[in-house]
């Protein structure tokens, strides 16, 4: 190749890249590289498609006697089918073709009749980049022959540098795209959301912040997130070690507004990365509705157990009184009716002690009646509640009691319901006849109790929330119960600063235990 040749065409290539390096516009970049391709091989057309990650077309342009076009991806799928630039794209190679006429890879259309433009002469050359097809150019003289190796060689150069700008510019495309739509979500969400730099620093907040909140923009730009609510730092961690990893972690807390009020919202953050740099994304959901909801429920509920509780009371008076004024050889019949009504009124008032138990554990309330209580006498008590159900199913029972077991520092009526609720279980899941054992021993400074059935068991993917308020296990494929019992037994074993949890095997039963403080001397 001649000297001056050589010169020209490291000239053109210096100004293609010149011209590609100051946009980062896809058809714009599509349009100057096939402009001056055209221009610098002498050729009357050209078409330039870009190709998206999953070989489609992107976008396109056709340049012919000077006049752009730009098709649709549908106008272009016969020539990626059928033509040339196909044929390209599935060898991953160029191709020099000296006469269109005379090469089956050229895809004929009626203009290339010889009555009408004739045999032409074509380069197509794939674009790489990072080792992606990521287009094809083309480009026609409208004389066969008029191309020769050093077009080609010419072309393969200018296409090497398409190539990298038309990944470039697809790149740019997809973030500005997602940039876009990051910002419709961020903006039109009904939560407030945050941007913070990793120490917390607002740096970007939506429109529902600054309605939620009172402060504009410009106020809360510069502040830091826990100058609007408390940071729970045990689940964060130190400088908010604990969300790496692209954890998220939530909690409650109250949102400070400018007008002095606080609204409780439930906190959402976790990492995300934009533009090459951390931040911390704070999502803060109002939830004074569900709060107020929640209050609401529970004072409905207070006052519907309070008073059920009065003419129950009323109630078991009254047969007691009853079962003083029937003589002692009365009928049997009798007997046997009063000692049901009796059992019965006394379960729903354990129930309803729980229930209300329920209730005042969830909101904090301490534990304030405790007292020093013999273990022995408190399992006993237990097992006296449950002896007429044993009886009437049959079921064998045993007991593991050591008499030199120490006093436990309980609510003696609340412990008790905890393991009357633990056997009740076991009767209502153990078959008729099957055996059921309890026990008690020591464990530092505590007593560890257990109650075992001979029951089908728990499934291990239901055994995690078996303690959870409303879950209900089944018997004969019958839900039974509310769903309450165990919910209470965990929140009493555990403001007695306890602890409570399930072994079970499907087939084998299932074994419930649970520890208490023992009390202290002093």
């Amino acid at each position: 190749m001649p000297n001056d040749t050589i010169r020209t065409s490291l000239e053109l290539l210096y100004s293609i890249s010149r011209e590609l390096a100051t946009t980062l516009d896809l058809r714009t970049v599509l349009e100057r590289v096939l402009s001056l391709s055209i221009e610098n091989v002498g050729a009357e057309r050209g078409t330039l498609i870009a190709l998206d990650e999953h070989q489609a077309v992107e976008d396109a342009a056709i340049v012919v006697h000077g006049q752009t076009i730009h098709p649709s991806p549908r106008q272009l799928q016969a020539t990626l089918d059928q033509g040339l630039a196909g044929w390209v794209l599935r060898h991953r190679q160029p191709a020099l073709m000296e006469d269109t006429s005379r090469d089956e890879r050229w895809l004929r259309r009626p203009d290339d009749a010889a009555a009408k433009t004739g045999p032409k002469s074509a380069i197509c050359i794939p674009l790489m980049a990072r080792d992606q097809q990521v287009g094809v150019l083309t480009i026609v003289h409208s004389q066969p022959g008029s191309f020769n190796p050093e077009h080609l060689a010419l072309l393969q150069a200018i296409a090497d540098q398409a190539g990298i700008a038309i990944y470039n510019a697809r790149l740019y495309n997809s973030l500005q795209i997602a940039n876009r739509r990051y910002r419709e979500l961020f903006e039109d969400s009904i939560d407030p959301l945050l941007l913070t730099t990793l120490d917390g620093r607002i740096i970007e907040v939506n429109r529902q912040t600054t309605r939620t909140t009172g402060f504009t923009r410009a106020q809360l730009s510069g502040q830091t997130v826990d100058d609007l609510h408390a940071l729970n730092r045990e689940l964060l961690g130190e400088n908010f070690k604990n969300l790496r990893g692209g954890k998220t972690i939530s909690y409650e807390a109250s949102l400070q507004t400018r007008s002095g009020s606080h609204l409780p919202v439930e906190v959402y953050v976790r990492r995300v990365q934009t533009h090459d740099a951390l931040y911390l994304q704070w999502t803060l959901r109002d939830i004074s509705e569900r709060k107020a909801l929640d209050a609401l429920h529970q004072d409905l509920a207070a006052m519907i157990y309070h008073d059920l509780r009065s003419p129950l009371s009323n109630v078991l008076s009254a047969l007691d009184m009853l079962a003083a004024l029937v003589p002692l050889d009365a009928n049997p019949t009798v007997q046997s009716i009063l000692s049901i009504a009796n059992r019965s009124v006394e379960r729903m008032q354990r129930m309803i002690n729980s229930l209300l138990d329920i209730s005042r554990l969830e909101a904090g309330q301490p534990i304030t009646n405790q007292k020093a209580v013999p273990t022995v006498e408190l399992v006993q008590e237990a097992i006296e509640v449950i002896k007429y159900t044993l009886e009437s199913k049959e079921q064998q029972f045993s007991a593991y009691l050591p008499p030199d077991l120490a006093s436990l520092w309980v609510d003696a009526d609340m412990a008790r319901r905890v393991l009357v609720n633990l056997m009740e279980n076991a009767t209502k899941f153990t078959p008729s006849g099957a055996s059921i054992s309890v026990g008690a021993e020591a464990h530092g400074d505590y007593v560890l109790f257990w109650v075992q059935d001979s029951g089908a068991g728990i499934p291990k993917a239901a055994q995690e929330h078996i303690f959870d308020k409303y879950i209900r296990m089944r018997v004969d494929e019958q839900p039974k119960g509310a769903g309450l019992g165990l919910a209470f037994c965990r929140l009493a074993v555990e403001a007695h600063g306890g602890k409570i949890w399930a072994e079970s095997e499907e087939g084998k039963g299932s074994r419930f235990l649970l520890t208490f403080p023992v009390a202290k001397n002093e």
